[in-house]
């Protein structure tokens, strides 16, 4: 949808700033970028909560303005078809509402609804979309609505079959535009290049796509990838391999945004006879989690059409019995399509090819063949092969039950082996004499399959302790954190091993019951079943509870020195980078200092508007994010990284921005040394390439900006009082703008110094 039909929001922005909502009106910017920019964790959050504060306030359109971007984050990129179409229907109603209807954006709400229905079945929904678009298709092609409706009206056109019609509506609805002085945009363009491929056309849809390249996207971060995957897709249809695998985006990239999984997939499809696409059991594996995904959010055709492709690659890598499986998947997947014309036709092709099929040839013979596996190598075997291979023993023999049945779980296919190990333990065998590695794989096996109450069943038929154990590793996969605790503390007071407490000590972080948490794995410190691991999960929860004689005797375990013997560990263990959170949902490296085993404290000063600032003391999870390098100078230089966990204290420190003109070298050392022996940290955020605009010669200088951060205690004042005697002599002036405006001094002066020197 064009975003000119926000306009008015910025009007709400002023005013929300001139009644003291700053940050309210700041957020409302940063809402489409959070839905364009994938930061859905932020947008799940922000928008809802904007939402219910329009409502309190009483402005309908700004309630609309947020519930409309938290669906698009949802319906755009992440694609989310049946589990939306409810919230897209409340908002079509709610953008009917007499107090809302006249919003300029309000028929974005229509268009919101027949993406997510396209999104659950495009083909299926095809008709209904036709006909709640067609109302509103007199719009005139002056309106900012004009080109997001068309679009979709395209789009229902050609997954309704009828594709010679949607070439000429789109030629028509571009010409349209033209006429009316405005451009159409990029999603238009490339839904008249699928069209024109849909009727045969493609080197005309080449052309139009090409077309298309010029026109702005009303979703610009993911026109690159989308007219990627559309570009090698036409020209995979006309036999053009170099060049369609040139302009096929990686799978790293497409991997993060599933409105492309079927497209790219279609594409790789015509590209796996080449020998420029390596169709390999990786890919299968993805694919089946692309189904997964779908299956979860209600995208019935997406799930349909990806089963099939992978079916058909599969068989290209002689994955025969995966390509059985995928057939029965798209099968039942064929009968939740609201129209499976040709779908049963499809998938008995598939089911006849892979019944044509022939197997690769097993490496040796059938008494071997588990040694065999166990001798194969990790990094280079084919898990797919192996599955086909250890088949004729998984059931029968337990080596080689265990060894297919997990393998057959790594490759997605839980359920295929939760049956083969059920009918093994259960069906077959009493599982309550049964090893107790086998029950776990199989629970294992039901979790990831996503068949809660076959484990419950499983459960009650176990020893008592293996019963609670079994059940608590269900809540916490499942995130029932309480029941875990409960079904986990049951099994340790009547004798658990190391695995109930894992699972108990887990759940209890979860809540925040970190002393309770390291002291179920501190009872156990010294036995034998107690992993190093185990004392680093101890340090870390005992840290998080400030419990120190804990953490010194888990560094003592693993023979971690500490100099003191009591109290807080403030020791300096040298310099690390902590990964931590940014609100835009990227994230950030921030040099520290070790205080302890599993604390740092943050020795960079941040942005104003992040959680955490210089001072602040972290519990970090002392796994390594990265190897240590092989090479002794690479290790010389080498700064460990370490996700953070939590903030243990705050340090209390507020940071100030500053920005210019960089100064001469002997003056900036000065300023550091001025910063330095007060105790402030300092960081410049500005790279080489940063220049500011000399006021007077307009020629390019050399800049600086970054923040400074203060203890508790220090006043803003006595921070522009520094700042101004410490830069007083510099040749070019320095400006802190904020900070002046906070404590009205001198802003007429900052304002200027930003103005003439364009910071």
């Amino acid at each position: 949808m064009d975003v000119d039909i926000w306009s008015w929001v910025g009007q709400i922005q002023q005013q929300l700033s001139e009644a003291g909502q700053a940050p309210l009106a700041m957020a409302l910017g940063d809402l489409p970028a959070q839905a364009y920019q994938g930061r859905y964790a932020q947008l799940d959050v922000v928008a809802p909560a904007i939402a219910q504060q329009a409502e309190a306030m009483g402005q309908p359109w700004l309630e609309f303005y947020a519930r409309y971007w938290h669906l698009i984050g949802r319906i755009g990129d992440r694609a989310q078809g049946a589990v939306a179409i409810g919230d897209a229907e409340q908002l079509v109603a709610f953008a009917e509402r007499e107090d809302v209807r006249d919003c300029p954006a309000a028929p974005a709400a229509l268009e919101a609804l027949v993406v997510t229905l396209a999104n659950a079945d495009a083909p299926g929904y095809a008709d209904e979309r036709l006909a709640k678009l067609t109302p509103a298709l007199d719009v005139a092609p002056e309106s900012i609505a004009y080109s997001g409706i068309v679009t979709q009206y395209v789009a229902a056109l050609i997954d309704a079959g009828r594709a010679d019609e949607a070439v000429a509506y789109a030629e028509s609805a571009v010409e349209r535009l033209r006429g009316a002085g405005r451009e159409a945009s990029w999603e238009l363009g490339a839904e008249s290049a699928r069209a024109l491929l849909a009727a045969g056309r493609a080197d005309a849809a080449l052309d139009a796509l090409q077309a298309a390249a010029e026109f702005q996207a009303d979703d610009p971060v993911a026109k690159e990838h989308r007219d990627g995957v559309r570009r090698a897709l036409i020209l995979a249809e006309l036999g053009r391999i170099e060049e369609s695998v040139a302009a096929l985006p990686d799978l790293d990239v497409v991997g993060e945004h599933p409105r492309v999984f079927v497209e790219w997939s279609q594409a790789v499809a015509k590209l796996a006879s080449s020998a420029q696409i390596t169709n390999t059991w990786q890919l299968g594996r993805v694919l089946r989690q692309w189904i997964d995904y779908f299956s979860t959010m209600g995208g019935y055709h997406a799930r349909f059409e990806l089963a099939v492709i992978a079916g058909h690659l599969a068989l290209a890598r002689q994955g025969v019995w995966q390509a059985k499986l995928l057939a029965d998947l798209a099968e039942s997947f064929a009968g939740e399509l609201r129209s499976p014309e040709g779908a049963s036709e499809r998938v008995a092709a598939l089911r006849a090819a892979a019944e044509a099929a022939t197997p690769p040839q097993a490496p040796g013979p059938l008494d071997d063949r588990v040694g065999q596996f166990d001798a194969a190598d990790g990094f280079n075997a084919d898990p797919e092969k192996w599955v086909e291979w250890l088949s004729p023993l998984s059931g029968t023999d337990i080596e080689a039950t265990r060894r297919h049945t997990t393998t057959l779980g790594f490759l997605g296919y839980p359920a295929q082996g939760a049956d083969i190990y059920w009918k093994l333990l259960v069906d077959d065998g009493d599982v309550a004499q049964a090893d107790p590695e086998d029950v776990t794989y199989l629970a294992t096996l039901l979790i990831e399959a996503r068949q809660d109450e076959r484990l419950e069943q499983l459960a009650g038929l176990l020893p008592h302790v293996q019963k609670h154990t079994t059940l608590a590793r269900l809540h916490s996969a499942r995130e029932r954190w309480q029941e875990a605790i409960g079904e986990a503390e049951h099994a340790v007071t009547n004798g658990g091993g190391i695995s109930a407490r894992r699972l108990l000590a887990s759940s209890l972080q979860q809540v925040g019951e970190n002393s309770k948490a390291a002291t179920v794995l501190f009872n156990v410190l010294d036995d034998e079943e107690t992993t190093e691991e185990d004392v680093w999960r101890m340090i870390v929860m005992a840290t998080s509870a400030e419990d120190w004689d804990t953490v010194r005797a888990g560094a003592a375990k693993i023979g971690m020195p500490i100099s003191s013997t009591e109290g807080p560990i403030e020791e300096e263990m040298g310099l690390i980078r902590l990964i931590l959170p940014a609100p835009d949902g990227s994230q950030r490296q921030i040099l520290s200092i070790r205080t302890g085993p599993a604390s740092a404290r943050l020795a960079l000063p941040q942005p104003r508007g992040m959680e955490y600032n210089a001072g602040d003391l972290i519990v970090f999870d002392p796994q390594l994010l990265e190897p240590v390098p092989d090479s002794h100078e690479e290790r010389e230089n080498f700064v460990p990284p370490f996700a953070a966990v939590s903030i243990l204290r705050p340090g209390g420190y507020t940071s100030y921005f500053f920005d210019g003109a960089a100064p001469s070298e002997s003056d900036w050392a000065e300023f550091t040394e001025v910063m330095a022996e007060r105790g402030w940290p300092m960081w410049v955020y500005s790279d080489d390439n940063y220049t500011v605009t000399h006021p007077s010669s307009g020629e390019r200088l050399a800049g600086v900006y970054g923040w400074v951060a203060v203890p508790p205690g220090v006043s803003a004042s006595e921070v522009d009082a520094l700042l101004d005697d410490a830069t007083e002599r510099w040749s070019h002036p320095l400006a802190w703008l904020d900070l002046a405006r906070e404590i009205d001094v001198e802003v007429e002066r900052h304002e200027r110094i930003v103005k003439e020197y364009g910071l």
